[in-house]
């Protein structure tokens, strides 16, 4: 028999870039101003977290990946940061 050959496991330095990444990038917000005031906010920085997320190679914490998105969102939503496009 063949013995499987055991995945390097991931650097703790490693990992904790991925969160700091995952947290910026999850906070990332497009707020669309239109010329009644209106403000349509969209989550485009959490899309593209998730998008990075399914696509790791090490998706062995991905529950936490999904986590550390979610809570970015909602501090990205209140604290004011992203793009703001005004439509005129």
């Amino acid at each position: 028999m063949a013995k499987r050959k055991n995945p390097s496991p991931e650097l703790d330095s490693v990992y904790v870039l991925k969160l700091v990444m995952y947290l910026i990038i999850g906070s990332q917000w497009l707020k669309i101003v239109t010329h009644s005031g209106v403000q349509v906010p969209i989550p485009v920085g959490a899309l593209i977290g998730l998008l990075f997320a399914m696509h790791d190679h090490f998706a062995i914490d991905r529950k936490i990946e999904y986590a550390v998105l979610l809570v970015a969102m909602f501090i990205g939503f209140w604290v004011p940061l992203g793009l703001q496009l005004t439509w005129s």
